[in-house]
């Protein structure tokens, strides 16, 4: 398992340095992710996220194990001139620490007023959307908001070894948000 690990993490490299539109499955999900690979870290790399209707729609850190079909993505050059015509530019690399599962969802949450978490091995159909309250002892506690745009009136602890996948930036946690506002959370 390992020696493929390091391939896939190699090819990510490659794909960042020579900015290459990338596509890949991944083991929980059917279809592909696509975008640009904007930094590689020991277990995850960031991805600005290409959305269904051909624009950004913020960005995801994806477990480096989980990727499977690595390759510039056949229709790139499409991809890239639609973009390019809809004024939609790569999207800079936000400052999100990609060293630790901890580290990502601080950094995240400092600069996105949420961020969503998966953890497909025990759900790969669900994904929780809030801030974190605070990180201990390997679980991230997780104040939620609801489809609702309601806020949850208790944190949920989640450990950070189940977390598959942070994501943060894209149109639907914009729009809960814009919507929930901030939580009411005592600190």
């Amino acid at each position: 398992m390992k020696r493929p690990l390091n391939e896939t993490r190699s090819k990510l490299w490659r794909y960042q340095s020579k900015r290459k539109f990338v596509r890949f499955t991944r083991r929980f999900e059917e279809g592909f992710a696509r975008g640009y690979v904007l930094d590689v870290g020991e277990k995850f790399f960031l991805l600005a996220l290409l959305g269904e209707g051909m624009g950004w729609n913020g960005f995801s850190c994806f477990r480096i194990s989980d990727v499977r079909n690595l390759t510039v993505d056949p229709y790139a050059a499409f991809a890239e001139a639609a973009l390019k015509k809809l004024g939609e530019k790569i999207p800079k690399k936000p400052k999100v620490s990609l060293v630790s599962t901890e580290e990502i969802l601080n950094s995240a949450d400092r600069l996105f007023p949420l961020i969503t978490i998966h953890r497909e091995h025990f759900d790969p159909d669900v994904c929780w959307i809030g801030q974190v309250y605070r990180i201990e002892d390997g679980e991230v506690c997780f104040w939620e908001i609801g489809p609702d745009a309601k806020w949850d009136r208790k944190p949920t602890f989640y450990k950070l070894r189940e977390i598959t996948a942070i994501e943060f930036g894209g149109s639907y946690e914009a729009a809960l948000y814009l919507v929930g506002g901030n939580s009411e959370r005592p600190e």
